[in-house]
């Protein structure tokens, strides 16, 4: 996309929703039975690739994982299941907010074991950030994650002493 060329239509926060599920297996763990946090890192990493490229429709990549917290142990024979959704966009960026859950399979109990806030910039085929369409916020949910993204957004570029740009 070309600095003259319009920008694409806004997007709703619903057309980024991805969902990946994985069973934890012994590969995926320490010699006590929990999940590497890495193993989960990665999780979150694809759910907002995913989330972000349904966004833009270009070649997204993580510039910043921030926030990712890690509430309790995953144990191998749970499903993991990585929820993520656009949150915000900039210029050329993308917000994706990122929930980590855990279903144990002999109980069927549910529980929210994590969360991330996962950036990525959209970029042409050289490498240069491109403008990503808007985003369309449609609930109220999404307003609330919107101005939360934005502020974390302000925070970040003023710790890097960039605020004001892209």
């Amino acid at each position: 996309m070309h600095a003259s060329e319009p920008l694409p239509s806004a997007k709703p926060v619903s057309a980024s929703r991805t969902v990946i599920s994985v069973v934890a297996l012994p590969r995926d763990s320490n010699h006590y039975g929990f999940v590497y946090g890495g193993t989960v890192m990665g999780l979150v990493d694809q759910a907002a690739y995913a989330a972000a490229i349904r966004h833009a429709r270009q070649t997204v990549v993580t510039v910043c994982v921030g926030d990712i917290t890690f509430l309790k142990r995953i144990y191998v024979g749970d499903v993991i299941t990585v929820r993520a959704s656009v949150n915000y966009v900039g210029r050329t960026s993308l917000e994706v907010g990122v929930r980590i859950e855990t279903e144990r399979m002999r109980t069927g109990e549910v529980e929210h074991v994590g969360s991330a806030y996962v950036t990525m910039v959209a970029l042409d085929a050289d490498g240069t950030p491109v403008p990503v369409p808007p985003l369309e916020l449609e609930t109220d949910d999404d307003r609330r994650r919107c101005c939360e993204a934005a502020e974390r957004r302000r925070a970040r570029l003023a710790q890097l002493g960039r605020a004001g740009r892209s």
